[in-house]
């Protein structure tokens, strides 16, 4: 069955960082692309900056989402923003009418939080992804891939090219996402169980010595012996800057686990072709 048919609403959230009044024609585009794929947009009053970084106060924002949640006529909630702040409006959702209702949530970057505990909380899936990408670069390419992934039920925005670095086969249910985001939930009951998961992990910004950082804090909670395997997607800027040791080696070196599968993509993370992966979804990659 698709996620989404001709006609329906969906609702654009910030449940991060507020965006300033300049993001506002860019936005503009989004809704725009979203009318002509023959869905009817609806924005979130709390999208731009009221105070400094903040769009409104946590429990506002998290009642935005949620009174979008029960709303019957929406299909869908895209989180358009990204930063710091998406952790705070955790404590102020409701997860069991979220695990009850069973809505599909879009979000990236530090939207991980947010996607993390909601699969954590109520075991549902939800979908890393950013719908800022239909406007991007790779605009025609986003357009034809959503509308035939979440209109026509295919597979083309989840099929990502990728190559194993150890092992040669990895299957299990993918949690994670932005590796900086995802370890904001540590030492919560929002951070997912480990065990016998497949752990995915990307990055925008953050050198060399930020990313043994995280892996190191991974390893040392504990993580690296409860996975089934790691997918790495894109470390833009590591890989723009040809950064060295590069991400794999890190990776390889920290887990230090030779019959760990490793799987390195290029194609999801914060770029503008950017695929998207399904948070709490089986996959099997061989």
């Amino acid at each position: 069955m698709p996620l989404l048919n001709k006609g329906d609403k969906v609702a654009l959230v910030g449940c991060s960082n507020a965006q300033p009044f300049s993001n506002r024609t860019r936005n503009e585009e989004v809704l725009e692309v979203l009318r002509g794929l023959s869905l009817e947009p609806i924005l979130s009053e709390y999208i731009y900056d009221k105070n400094s970084v903040f769009s409104g106060e946590a429990k506002d924002k998290a009642k935005a989402f949620m009174n979008f949640y029960q709303d019957s006529t929406i299909k869908a909630i895209f989180d358009i923003s990204g930063g710091d702040l998406a952790n705070e409006v955790l404590e102020y959702l409701d997860y069991d009418i979220i695990k009850k209702l069973e809505k599909p949530v879009f979000g990236y970057s530090d939207l991980t939080t947010i996607l993390n505990a909601l699969y954590s909380q109520t075991g549902i899936k939800s979908y890393l992804y950013q719908i800022r990408n239909l406007i991007g670069g790779k605009s025609e390419e986003q357009q034809f891939n959503f509308m035939r992934s979440l209109f026509e039920d295919k597979s083309d925005l989840y099929q990502f090219s990728y190559r194993f670095l150890q092992g040669d086969r990895l299957e299990g249910t993918v949690i994670g996402g932005n590796i900086r985001c995802l370890l904001k939930l540590a030492g919560t009951k929002y951070m997912p169980n480990f065990k016998d998961k497949v752990l995915f992990l990307e990055s925008y910004g953050g050198r060399v010595a930020q990313m043994s950082a995280y892996l190191n804090q991974y390893r040392q909670i504990g993580v690296f012996e409860k996975v089934k395997g790691i997918i790495l997607g894109t470390y833009t800027t590591m890989e723009e800057e040809c950064l060295q040791p590069t991400i794999e080696e890190l990776v390889i070196k920290i887990v230090n686990n030779a019959s760990m599968p490793i799987v390195k993509t290029d194609q999801i993370g914060h770029s503008g072709d950017s695929k998207c992966i399904i948070i709490g979804n089986d996959i099997r990659l061989l």
